[in-house]
């Protein structure tokens, strides 16, 4: 086991110091400062998250997520909206070819999600991948995953839910039709679920984490070296999180 890669288990943070922590990472990684890393953390306060490529104002209840304390951002991935809460969240950061990750975008993708998978399947939990990015157990989906590129490197960041709280995610979440919203929850119900759900019982966050520590080591083969979020790169996550995933310009820029 040749491979090294840095782990930081990061507490919960607010959604634009997350994002902002996660494109610091790629950052260093890039420029060859730091080993590959993988990064697991949570969501505080909640967050409502767009893709890339949608737009705030048609997606996303401003108001709603106002009265609620729900913060929102645009995240640089693609892929749709997402409520952040009850889940665990990764991180990873690598080149390309490191601890055996493929070029071809679904083949990268399959092949990081088998960490999660098998540490789903460490908590008892037998999931499958489902192209492009979504990880299932018995045709619901437990996981979303989403990548970004520059040259080389590869940013690939996914959630596992503890919770699911369909409700919530639709009184956050515009809907075409208001009279169509007890049916979209009623099919979101039947094709999402959460750990909790499967194990019928409660799942904690450090549990999870320690799932996935273990299920990436295995899977990846790679040896970690334990490093905390250090003072700097915090600082440059204030950066980007001022200059982008704070900012307005940023977020409603479509």
């Amino acid at each position: 086991m040749n491979n090294k890669m840095r782990l930081i288990i990061d507490p919960k943070r607010p959604g634009p110091i997350n994002m902002g922590l996660d494109e610091t990472i790629l950052e260093e990684v890039v420029s060859g400062s730091e080993l590959p890393t993988l990064r697991l953390y949570g969501w505080s306060p909640e967050n409502v998250t767009i893709g890339y490529f949608q737009g705030m104002e048609e997606e996303v209840d401003l108001e709603a997520c106002e009265r609620l304390g729900v913060s929102y951002l645009r995240r640089t991935t693609g892929g749709g909206a997402v409520l952040n809460a009850q889940e665990v969240t990764y991180n990873l950061v690598a080149p390309v070819g490191f601890a055996g990750i493929p070029k071809q975008i679904l083949d990268s993708y399959r092949y990081i999600c088998g960490g999660v998978l098998a540490g789903l399947r460490h908590m008892g939990v037998e999931a499958e991948f489902i192209p492009l990015n979504d990880l299932v157990v018995n045709g619901k989906k437990i996981s979303g995953n989403a990548q970004t590129r520059r040259g080389d490197y590869l940013l690939q960041h996914g959630t596992i839910l503890l919770q699911v709280d369909v409700e919530k995610m639709f009184s956050l979440l515009k809907v075409p039709a208001e009279k169509l919203k007890g049916k979209l929850i009623a099919d979101v119900k039947q094709r999402v679920t959460g750990l909790e759900i499967l194990l019928g019982r409660a799942v904690t966050f450090d549990e999870t984490i320690a799932g996935m520590v273990q299920g990436f080591g295995e899977h990846l083969q790679v040896e970690f070296e334990r490093k905390p979020v250090t003072a700097v790169e915090l600082q440059r996550a204030q950066e980007l999180a001022d200059e982008k995933y704070a900012n307005r310009m940023w977020n409603f820029k479509r």
